[in-house]
């Protein structure tokens, strides 16, 4: 059969519907009977013994679709049901994993190809169509009845789900000016026209008309005019403007004739072109022949923990999304476990256990999904010689090919290639056997400083292995006249910042040349995190996060390393890798290129809800923080605005002033204002300054997971000026 006869079998035996197991674990096992709805875009599943009740998701929430045994639940009945009956469904920020076994092969297939391919559908559909299937999603939610129609009332219910909060007299005009078959209700198409009415924005249309010759439609100049004047795009704007008319305008006559309609206009400004990200920063723009010390790289800790120290469950799966987020140093805690294989945890926890050789074969397969560059792999080895035996081998031949380990001492560390560079304690030459200190990242060891530190022995196949040195910090002294390039040090977030306070300009010396790698102090049991710009400031590279703790920390982390193509390698800026020039975050000298910044906060766009509650509306407002060196540091917020998630109008004003442009990051936060108690999270995105696009431009707003909120947006006005 050809393919698209497939793809239409596939379907079908989809909507027809089929008995899957779900798996969570060896001993829970249960048939549900799944189906996917007529609008092909949500699946009902329930219980064999429920009537007729499916609870259903959308496919739009589902993030990948594995084929295989790749899940410790579908691990764990390998020996049951054969990899090619089995799959899994992941979803979109913190939702659990779905594990399905199908009867057979075929049907197996069916369900991965035909997600899959539903899946690429609902990317590549335009923006025009997103928005109105947006809008019609919400309408089919909407009428119950399901004859595709909805009454005035309903429709007011519907627009409070949708976060407006509206004045009845104009909302019931405008229903009536939708309705165009006078039935007093609206259908499908009738309600998205409705709908833009009622959210028509008047500062796009004012901003649009300023630039109209006619007042009625941008021509190929007006839309030039506009690009070099507000948005500062100078050479070049008279073939975007075209390229612009050409991908946005949705109408055809306006397109052939070279012109751009408000709708065009609106789509161009909410579209990525019109994103306040630069899209020339987006892709892998930077220099990636430099030595490894001159990157930061994005690097998680304790990365098999999926919650917190203490007691969460360790899990291969926080490997596979700290990875697929172009994570580029996780780490392995590596303890003795039964029958001489090696498992990992967090040591002298009630946290869960993996093996090792589990942990070895998803870093296999997900190692350079993300990112083509180097994958650190920090070994904290608290086994004994036997089992330092046995993860010698799984590195040795699980990793094959892809480990480096030809340590020929080089004057530089080597410069980012596809390679996995295992970091931990090595000889120093073949006749030595460090016994003695105990690793300095072993947080076990600094909780329990009375302890006595244990001796431990090395075993010489797995220090043959290691790339990445893990030596005990001195001093900056000690390590500027002996320390070789591949050794590096770790330290806790404390330790760190008493160097930096103490000896600003030296340790960004010391990071010149050598990898420094920082981690949460020990008390954070919560896996709460610190905030990593204190130490890039530095040029510290590898600053471990808890991956699995969301937040403003987490926010920084995703906003430094949205930049060059998400490869999790950022270069440095050059003041952190010169070594004539010194430079010191604490006082970031009076530069010549010192300018101060003009940020205008327009308005904001279809805010998400916080509660789920139909009467719940929210009272925005917007802040505006600013990361970088100390003097940098700062926030400015907006009044709130009363009862309007929907369009607010905030028209005001923030300034700042940035004394280190190249180590600052610019974190916008919306929030719902409540006057009794903390106001609630809405959304938030992370920008580095230096990736910013001045003019008008929309802010296209994440969730606390750093997973998109789409069509959520404020929509700003950015000018930089120098001083």
């Amino acid at each position: 059969t050809t393919s698209s006869e497939q793809g239409h079998q596939n379907l079908e035996a989809m909507k027809a519907g089929m008995f899957l197991r779900k798996v969570k674990s060896r001993t829970w096992k249960r048939q549900r009977h799944y189906k996917l709805q007529e609008d092909c875009k949500t699946i009902g599943y329930k219980s064999s013994w429920a009537i007729n009740s499916y609870s259903t998701f959308s496919i739009s929430d589902v993030e990948a679709v594995r084929a295989g045994h790749q899940s410790e639940a579908l691990l764990s009945v390998a020996d049951e049901f054969p990899a090619d009956r089995c799959f899994t469904l992941v979803f979109r920020g913190r939702r659990g994993n779905l594990d399905l076994v199908a009867e057979s092969t075929k049907e197996a297939q069916a369900w991965i190809q035909g997600i899959g391919a539903l899946m690429e559908n609902m990317e590549n559909m335009d923006e025009s169509t997103k928005l109105d299937q947006w809008i019609s999603d919400w309408f089919s939610k909407a009428d119950l009845n399901k004859d595709g129609r909805i009454n005035f009332k309903e429709a007011k219910k519907l627009l409070k789900m949708m976060n407006v909060d509206m004045n009845e007299e104009h909302a019931s005009s405008l229903f009536k000016m939708a309705d165009k078959s006078k039935s007093e209700t609206l259908e499908d198409q009738e309600f998205v026209e409705f709908y833009k009415m009622l959210t028509e924005r008047a500062e796009v249309l004012d901003l649009f008309q300023d630039y109209s010759s006619d007042g009625q439609s941008l021509s190929q100049c007006d839309l030039e005019e506009f690009l070099r004047e507000e948005q500062l795009e100078g050479e070049g704007s008279y073939e975007h403007a075209l390229q612009l008319i050409d991908r946005y305008e949705p109408s055809d006559t306006a397109r052939m004739n070279y012109m751009m309609s408000v709708d065009g206009f609106l789509m161009y400004l909410t579209s990525p072109e019109g994103s306040i990200f630069n899209p020339e920063r987006q892709d892998l723009f930077q220099d990636m022949s430099q030595p490894l010390a001159h990157y930061y790289i994005s690097s998680s800790h304790n990365t098999y923990l999926m919650e917190d120290q203490l007691k969460g469950p360790s899990s291969v799966e926080a490997y596979i999304q700290a990875l697929k987020r172009g994570c580029r140093c996780v780490e392995v805690d590596c303890w003795n476990g039964s029958n001489g294989e090696p498992v990992v945890y967090h040591g002298h926890t009630l946290t869960s256990k993996i093996l090792l050789k589990d942990v070895i074969t998803t870093i296999a397969n997900y190692a350079f999904k993300a990112s083509e560059y180097p994958l650190i792999v920090s070994i904290e080895n608290h086994c004994s010689i036997e089992q330092q035996e046995v993860m010698a081998r799984y590195f040795r031949d699980i990793l094959g090919d892809m480990l480096l380990t030809n340590t020929a001492d080089s004057s530089e560390l080597p410069s980012p290639e596809r390679k996995i560079l295992l970091k931990g304690k090595k000889f120093e030459n073949e006749s030595e056997n460090p016994t003695g200190e105990v690793s300095d990242e072993d947080e076990a060891a600094e909780m329990n400083k009375d302890s006595p530190k244990l001796q431990q022995n090395l075993c010489k196949e797995l220090s043959d292995l290691i790339f990445c040195k893990s030596v005990h910090f001195h001093s900056f002294e000690h390590s500027r006249t002996s320390a070789k390039p591949n050794e590096m040090s770790s330290f806790s977030e404390s330790k760190a910042r008493k160097y930096s306070k103490e000896a600003g300009s030296d340790f960004v010396l010391h990071n010149t040349r050598q990898l420094t790698r920082v981690y949460p102090s020990g008390m954070r049991t919560d896996s709460s995190n610190y905030c990593p710009v204190d130490m890039w400031n530095m040029g510290c590279q590898i600053v471990a996060l808890n991956f699995q703790t969301a937040g403003m920390e987490m926010d920084l982390n995703d906003g430094l390393f949205t930049q060059n193509g998400c490869s999790g390698y950022i270069l440095k800026p050059e003041i952190l890798c010169k070594r004539e020039r010194l430079f010191n975050p604490e006082n970031p000298e009076k530069r010549d290129d010192y300018h101060p910044l003009l940020f205008y906060v327009i308005s904001g766009q279809q805010l998400p809800k916080v509660k789920q509650k139909a009467w719940f509306i929210v009272d925005p407002l917007v802040r505006v923080e600013i990361f970088g060196v100390p003097l940098d540091q700062a926030k400015q917020e907006t009044k709130h605005i009363d009862n309007n998630g929907f369009n607010p109008l905030w028209n005001e004003t923030l300034q700042f002033t940035i004394h280190t442009p190249e180590l600052a990051l610019v974190r916008f936060v919306v929030e719902d204002y409540d006057k009794a108690s903390r106001n609630d999270f809405i959304g938030q995105y992370t920008i580095p300054f230096t990736s910013i696009q001045p003019g008008y431009r929309h802010v296209h707003l994440l969730s606390k997971d750093g997973t998109s909120i789409h069509p959520s947006s404020i929509y700003v006005h950015i000018k930089i000026t120098e001083q």
